[in-house]
Order: C-alpha cells, then sequence, then structure tokens
C-alpha cells in the first residue's frame, strides 16, 4: 500500500512535536534488543502528560568499525533522519541525540510494524526472472548447489527510500531494516554506516539501477541541493554531525544522481550487498 501522500518539505523545520517529546522526555530503559550488533534499548520517554517507545543506542555501546571513528554512529543516525526529513519524505522515525542513563546517545522513535509482513517487500523465487510487480536482485545461493533469484517489491516506497540510502551512502540496507507500519508508510532504521567519504553504498534494493529517476526523485534532489549550499539550515546542522569531506560527498553523490539523471549502479570496488541480508 502506498503511503499518505507528503509533499517535499521546502526546509529542516524547527523541532516536532515528537522530537520535543524524544528530546525533553525522562527515558526508562524497559530492556535491551539482544540480536542487535551495538546496544539497542527498548525504552519508554515520557514528558507532560506524553510519553512513548523509543530505542536509545548509547554511544558507550557502539562497537568498534575499521573504516569508521569510533562513537559518531548515533550522529549519522541522527544526520540521516535530518536528511529524510528535508526531502519531505519522511522515511526514517524520528531521531534526537541526547544524554541517557548510560551517557549520550541516539533516541528513535519505535515504529511498530504490526503484523505487516516482509514478504510483501522481499522475496527469493525460482528461476531467473522476476514475476511483475517485482524488481529483481541477484541470484542467492539456498543450500545443496541450489540458486533462487532475490527480488524487491516494485514500491514506490521502497524506491524513494533506494534514493535517500543513495544520497547518504547507505553500508547496510537489509531486510530487516525495512518497517513497513500498519498506516501504509515505510520505515528505514539502522543508519549508522552511512555518509562515509568513499563509496560504500551496500543494499538490498537494486532493482531500479541504471534506469531513470522518477519526476518526484529529481525535484527532491533538486532541492536537497539548495538546501546543502553553505549557510542553509541543513547544511549547518550536518556540519555538526559528520566531516567536512563527508558533507561535501554528500553535495557530490546528489549532483551526480542528478546529472546522472539515473539510479546509481554497483560500483565493483565494493561489496554491492549486506551479509547477511536480513
Amino acid at each position: 500500500m502506498p503511503p499518505p501522500e507528503r509533499l517535499p518539505a521546502p526546509g529542516v523545520s524547527d523541532a516536532t512535536p515528537i522530537e520535543e517529546l524524544l528530546t525533553r522526555g525522562e527515558l526508562t530503559v524497559r530492556g535491551r534488543i539482544a540480536e542487535a550488533s551495538n546496544a539497542v534499548l527498548l525504552c519508554t520517554v515520557a514528558h507532560d502528560g506524553r510519553s512513548a517507545d523509543c530505542v536509545y543506542k548509547p554511544v558507550k555501546g557502539e562497537r568498534p568499525l575499521w573504516d569508521f571513528p569510533d562513537g559518531n554512529l548515533a550522529r549519522r543516525e541522527r544526520a540521516a533522519y535530518l536528511v529524510s526529513e528535508a526531502t519531505g519524505w519522511g522515511l526514517v522515525p524520528a531521531t534526537v541525540l541526547r544524554d541517557g542513563p548510560y551517557g549520550e546517545g541516539m533516541v528513535q522513535h519505535w515504529i511498530d510494524s504490526g503484523e505487516t509482513p516482509e514478504a510483501e517487500l522481499l522475496a527469493l523465487v525460482e528461476g531467473e526472472e522476476a514475476a511483475e510487480g517485482w524488481k529483481p536482485v541477484a541470484l542467492a545461493e539456498v543450500g545443496e548447489g541450489r540458486t533462487a533469484l532475490l527480488v524487491h517489491a516494485d514500491d514506490p516506497r521502497l524506491r524513494r527510500l533506494a534514493v535517500l540510502d543513495a544520497v547518504i551512502n547507505n553500508g547496510d540496507r537489509k531486510g530487516g531494516h525495512l518497517l513497513p507500519a500498519p498506516d501504509g508508510r515505510l520505515y528505514g532504521i539502522d543508519h549508522g554506516v552511512t555518509f562515509h567519504a568513499d563509496d560504500k553504498l551496500r543494499t538490498l534494493l537494486w532493482g531500479w539501477a541504471g534506469e531513470p529517476l522518477t519526476d518526484e526523485a529529481r525535484t527532491v534532489l533538486l532541492s536537497l541541493e539548495s538546501q546543502l549550499a553553505a549557510g542553509e539550515p541543513l547544511a549547518t546542522r550536518l556540519a555538526e554531525l559528520i566531516t567536512d569531506a563527508e558533507l561535501d560527498a554528500v553535495r557530490a553523490r546528489v549532483a551526480a544522481l542528478l546529472r546522472s539523471g539515473t539510479h546509481p549502479q554497483p560500483s565493483g570496488q565494493w561489496p554491492a550487498i549486506p551479509w547477511p541480508p536480513v
């Protein structure tokens, strides 16, 4: 189901009510999400009679990565949210940086995906061709010498997310990072390995590789290009979260997408699909 229409934003707005709640509310830790690679704590945030579920990722719980500086994955999550909001697509749950019970960290609004089946978005199918309504990604080994075709839905929500991932240089777009909400919206989560200055794009959403961008995507990218200019609110906020070289790389990726007019293709210099893929 396509999400409710949301027009491209003309700029970075002031804090939304949910951002204010996430920033100012009292965090109560309820448990830990054990399968996460970094420390991810399920919390409740409450303030002035309002409350919400959220996840809290303290910087102290980040596992070191060879290609990303220690202690800054949370800032990249916040940066990804800001860029998502600037597109007007609302693809990333509200995300803030703040102090919590275990120090500074990222706090993100919890999205309850309910009983929405992931099979609506990703599948492994027999044969080497995708059925109507699906886009092929790659052949995958499924054991005992057998292969199956990995496909994703030809869904405008996923296509928007593919554009966002190309802009923020997402190095880890797995199936488990896609959250289809009961209201029809689609969210992407886990954006700690983004914004690297080198090409790190790894994703399951290669189905549109080399195809022309939609008119909507071109409009959004033109808006982003303006918002990323030095001195603009979005650029100023991103400069507090990522390095100058990384901010310049964001600008270069947006310019390259507009110049080519097509979805990017795998560079061949970096594994194109994350592992594990879910």
